[in-house]
């Protein structure tokens, strides 16, 4: 006689089950985590010197990285389409889209995609291991909401500070790209930055700047909620990182195209 838990139709179906409420239950804990941060906001109970130590940590330390990352992104781009561009005779217009295609998506984007790997992973981890070591029923012990001292701070930090590191890599990956189309489509840099103010607008770069605040605010939220919500011991903390970092990943993706298809359709 066949054992029906034994069947594949059973197994796909229990893990289609089991992943549904998963996702479900996830998908509800950041929007009730977000609900609790926003009412601390509100109510102004905001711990300003842990909002500038966050910040310090989500900005300056995952730098380095992030501009690696922008400015060997935009090397490789541009020394694809400056070479093309040239052999068209339309190397006044390399500044131009290297403008667009850094400051529309690739400077926000690769800056999320690296603090997402460095800080966001490291939120989670350390919100995790607080939750299984009973650190936040010790604070709940003593009157202090886990929530208010220590998704809040790290919420304000990523909304603060993403759109700062989003016109710093912006102006490395520019530059960059700049030097590259220097040399493999002989345009001198006066005549780059003369075609990226041409094909520059204002508008972009605030749609560019208010983008990198909802990466940032959202990067924070779900890697601090993963973190928050997690039960059980050491492998549960792994989970609840890789966790984070992909629905981080996810959301960033989602918030692109709104975005997109809000501003540029």
């Amino acid at each position: 006689m066949i054992n029906v838990k034994d069947t594949l139709v059973y197994k796909g179906l229990y893990y289609l089950k089991t992943e549904t409420v998963g996702f479900l239950e996830t998908l509800g804990n950041i929007g009730y985590d977000f609900a609790r941060v926003l009412f601390y906001i509100l109510r102004l109970r905001i711990n300003f010197k842990a909002v500038i130590e966050q910040s310090s940590r989500f900005a300056v330390d995952s730098l380095p990285i992030t501009l690696t990352i922008v400015g060997m992104t935009s090397i490789i781009i541009s020394m694809q389409i400056s070479p093309e561009l040239a052999k068209q005779g339309a190397e006044n217009y390399i500044g131009m889209l290297s403008a667009l295609v850094m400051i529309r998506e690739l400077a926000a984007i690769m800056s999320g995609f690296a603090i997402i790997s460095m800080i966001g992973s490291s939120f989670a981890s350390e919100l995790a291991s607080m939750s299984v070591s009973e650190q936040m029923s010790a604070m709940k012990v003593l009157r202090v909401n886990p929530v208010e001292y220590l998704v809040v701070p790290r919420f304000l930090s990523g909304v603060i500070m993403m759109p700062l590191v989003f016109i710093v890599s912006s102006f490395v990956g520019l530059l960059c790209a700049g030097y590259v189309a220097k040399w493999t489509a002989d345009l001198s840099l006066l005549n780059y930055v003369d075609s990226i103010w041409r094909g520059l607008y204002v508008r972009d770069i605030m749609i560019a700047l208010l983008k990198s605040a909802f990466f940032g605010g959202t990067i924070a939220l779900i890697s601090c909620s993963s973190g928050y919500n997690t039960k059980g011991g050491a492998k549960e903390v792994g989970e609840a990182t890789t966790r984070a970092v992909v629905w981080s990943f996810l959301a960033i993706a989602v918030w692109d195209y709104i975005f997109a298809a809000m501003f540029y359709l």
